[in-house]
């Protein structure tokens, strides 16, 4: 299934629930491609983007520990970037991209690696990716992952609000 930004926006806004961003190898695309529907103003209340491990750090609260023993690239760092980003922004949603687009391995990590999370008020999910193509095609993909997990997340916290697993 193909998620589009326009499906992500409307369900959000429908449900009067407010997303941010925290993406490190998407450098912001999740955000823009979120904010090029009109009206996600609605739902979009900010992001960061954080190449760099002390802005991850810094601004998301990512624990300096693990980014020094596991490096970025890691399911755990994208689950604190998503939660930091929901903490940072206040929003009820926080979704994070972290990977290595290319051209070479990073963290020990081949290139198409890439972890997506998403924090809501009741869970946190982390999802990992494997990607193929080129720099730009790996980006996409990751923003296309994270736009679905954005939209999964709305039935989750649904379901966990009407006592179902």
């Amino acid at each position: 299934m193909t998620v589009g930004a326009q499906d992500v926006v409307s369900a959000f806004i429908a449900q009067g629930a407010t997303a941010a961003t925290a993406e490190s190898l998407t450098a912001g695309l999740v955000a823009a491609t979120l904010a090029d529907v009109p009206g996600a103003s609605g739902m979009l209340r900010g992001g960061v983007v954080s190449y760099a491990s002390e802005v991850k750090a810094g601004l998301l609260g990512v624990s300096r520990e693990l980014l020094a023993e596991a490096g970025s690239v890691d399911a755990e760092v994208a689950r604190q970037m998503a939660r930091g980003a929901r903490a940072a922004c206040r929003a009820d949603y926080g979704v994070s991209t972290t990977g290595v687009a290319g051209p070479d391995p990073l963290d020990g990590k081949p290139v198409g690696t890439v972890f997506v999370a998403v924090a809501g008020p009741e869970r946190t999910e982390v999802r990992e990716c494997h990607f193929s193509g080129s720099r730009e095609d790996i980006r996409g993909a990751a923003r296309d992952a994270a736009l679905e997990m954005l939209l999964s997340a709305l039935s989750w916290e649904r379901a966990a609000t009407l006592g179902r697993p």
